[in-house]
């Protein structure tokens, strides 16, 4: 079994290459050659520190891969691990140290969603954050979708004129970014809304990616309500981790508007020029396995 390294993955992996590969993932399982494993965590305290170890996989068989993403978090703070097994013996491959994998593989999901989801003459982008993942979203989008966006607005309670700065954007508050955006992307910890989803122009592709946990949310009831379609990663993951789902008002979120990103990619779903899109992303370890897996098939060619 191979050990990978963090530089290794590094070395290989960019956002369009994770992209290319979860496109594969997500259209096996829209078509139902795929199964995902449930996030599960275990809780801990020791000697003041607040401990948990959580695990979530996949099983690709057309890919002949299957395997897991186990990770630690210590006062906050992640390790990422991920081990791949061979669908045809059974036998581990690999176990690549995933932190940079993990960084990118949320962003690059997005990416995804974006390609399908968002209006052919969508041309601004907002991101709400200015952190570690609103970095990585503004570089995947960038290299994901090269010259699709004329202009990148950032709203961010702290670092936003940098950040801005940074990645040839402009800082703006939360009103301008919202009478101007086509593709508005959430990177944030809030625990409640962003923003009054009335306020969101029709057309709009709404990506929420900053939380996994039900007791915090992005994006308020006026804008799930007001969505056309809610694409998810996978339906039991955001009904029981997506404070957006969790936390919603009853009906707010009508069953038939909720759809995998995998079954889109099978079968697209035509929605009129006014539409409002949501896509909320928990993170599910069909990600993982997928880009790990692409990862080792780089490294064993090379």
């Amino acid at each position: 079994m191979k050990l990978i390294t963090e530089q290794e993955v590094g070395a290989v992996l960019t956002y369009a290459d994770a992209t290319g590969a979860l496109r594969d993932a997500f259209a096996q399982m829209g078509r139902g050659q795929a199964s995902v494993l449930a996030r599960g965590r275990a809780a801990a305290n020791h000697d003041g520190a607040a401990l948990m170890v959580s695990a979530m996989g996949a099983c690709l068989p057309a890919q002949d891969v299957l395997g897991t993403k186990v990770y630690s978090t210590r006062n906050g703070q992640f390790q990422f691990v991920i081990t791949l097994f061979s669908a045809h013996t059974g036998l581990p491959l690999a176990t690549l140290e995933a932190n940079e994998l993990t960084r990118l593989r949320t962003a690059a999901t997005t990416a995804l969603a974006v390609q399908t989801l968002a209006r052919a003459d969508a041309k601004v982008l907002a991101i709400f954050g200015a952190g570690t993942q609103a970095q990585a979203h503004a570089e995947a989008l960038a290299q994901c979708l090269p010259g699709r966006f004329e202009r990148v607005l950032v709203v961010a309670r702290s670092g936003a004129a940098e950040f801005a700065a940074r990645i040839g954007a402009e800082a703006v508050d939360a009103a301008a970014a919202l009478a101007q955006a086509d593709v508005i992307v959430t990177c944030t910890r809030a625990a409640d809304p962003l923003f009054d989803g009335h306020l969101v122009r029709p057309g709009t592709l709404v990506c929420a990616v900053g939380s996994s946990k039900p007791v915090a949310r992005e994006l308020d009831d006026a804008l799930l309500a007001r969505a056309a379609l809610v694409a998810v990663e996978w339906k039991p993951a955001a009904e029981q981790e997506a404070g957006e789902f969790v936390r919603a008002a009853a009906g707010t979120i009508a069953p038939g508007k909720v759809v995998e990103l995998g079954n889109l990619l099978a079968a697209a779903r035509p929605l009129g020029p006014e539409a409002i899109v949501v896509y909320k992303s928990v993170g599910i370890g069909l990600e993982d396995v997928a880009i790990a897996h692409w990862v080792f098939k780089k490294l064993e060619a090379a």
